[in-house]
């Protein structure tokens, strides 16, 4: 399967933070990878200024979902689900 885009991430993101819980990123990530059913090789592709390209549409994902005001990041590595969200 391809790297979905950042759009596509969006909703199981926010699924995952449906139970109300802090979230680690890192964790998230890997629970995602393993949703979107990656390879390793995907997973390690790279963007132009070195970061994975997964990780970098991750965080698109959660921006967007932070402007909607459907998750807040608590603290720095970590997201939860809003009351909106």
């Amino acid at each position: 399967m391809a790297i979905p885009d950042f759009q596509s991430i969006m909703l199981p993101l926010l699924k995952l933070a449906g139970d109300g819980e802090m979230h680690d990123i890192n964790d998230a990530t890997e629970k995602l990878a393993k949703e979107f059913q990656l390879t390793d090789e995907e997973i390690a592709r790279l963007i132009p200024s070195g970061q994975q390209r997964f990780v970098n549409r991750i965080g698109w994902a959660k921006t967007y979902l932070k402007k909607a005001e459907l998750l807040t990041y608590p603290k720095r590595g970590f997201f939860q689900i809003t009351d909106r969200g």
